[in-house]
């Protein structure tokens, strides 16, 4: 068994050394990825899932605190609440094909 697993690491070693000689070379009209994309890409995601965050955790707060004060209308503010916490989600997927639409 230890055999195995050697001969398997020194296969997987050498095939990983030799993937950048198979790696094929940018053409001239390849104009590449700048690293503002990237940076941009990272940016816009980043503060959608922490605001998105942020919106969330106020909505299910007022949720639960209404709850606490009117229990008889526990159905209409947890549909209203699904409803809030949705449409706060996709806000966020918004900004995650924004940001896959950046670096495409």
């Amino acid at each position: 068994m230890n055999r195995r697993f050697a001969v398997l690491a020194v296969v997987v070693i050498v095939l990983a050394m030799a993937s950048p000689a198979l790696a094929q070379e940018h053409s001239a009209a390849d104009t590449g990825k700048n690293i503002f994309q990237y940076l941009g890409a990272a940016f816009a995601i980043g503060i959608a899932a922490a605001f998105g965050s942020l919106g969330q955790g106020r909505g299910l707060a007022a949720a639960v605190e209404a709850i606490g004060r009117n229990p008889g209308a526990v159905g209409p503010i947890r549909i209203t609440m699904i409803i809030g916490l949705a449409l706060i989600e996709s806000l966020v997927i918004y900004a995650l094909i924004i940001a896959f639409l950046i670096l495409a």
